[in-house]
């Protein structure tokens, strides 16, 4: 099993099969619009912009698990990280990434089963898995690593010369 395996919700609420990012490298990240984390959002859009041409995505997934720093509808993330970041890049459902009711993706990407070296709970927003072009989780970022880090761009970097 993969990332790829898993059919999420867009914004939108329109069912996206994760398999039509394969070939590409992505970042997974929990995200939040109220959150000391959130202009991450910057952060992610600029390094979007830096190698989506290259086969990178980054999937946002808003979650209220964290200080309930994500109380909106999901339209009103999507207007909200429109106007004030820009995002263009894949704006996702808000799910659960963590507890009882986590969602299927996160029990996967945190389960010492699943993703033995990348395990355990989410710390808390903006944590970042990084997969590969088969659908692997190759690294982990916690929610502190900015995006435009020379940790996380190093990682990117090397995942895309992978083909």
């Amino acid at each position: 099993m993969s990332v790829l395996d898993f059919t999420m919700k867009d914004i939108d609420g329109k069912n996206v099969p994760l398999a039509k990012f394969q070939g590409k490298v992505l970042l997974i990240v929990n995200t939040a619009s109220q959150c000391g984390y959130t202009p991450q959002y910057k952060g992610l859009q600029e390094i979007y912009q830096k190698y989506k041409d290259q086969g990178f995505e980054i999937l946002a997934f808003p979650a209220n698990e964290f200080g309930a720093q994500e109380p909106g509808t999901d339209d009103q993330i999507k207007q909200f990280c429109s106007s004030n970041y820009k995002v263009s890049f894949p704006l996702f459902s808000k799910i659960v990434v963590k507890g009882k009711a986590i969602h299927p993706l996160y029990e996967f990407l945190t389960g010492e089963a699943t993703n033995p070296k990348h395990a355990g709970p989410i710390p808390w927003n903006f944590a970042k898995f990084l997969v590969n072009r088969k659908g692997e989780v190759v690294s982990r970022f916690q929610p502190g690593v900015k995006p435009e880090s020379p940790e996380l761009s190093s990682a990117i970097e090397k995942a895309l010369a992978e083909k």
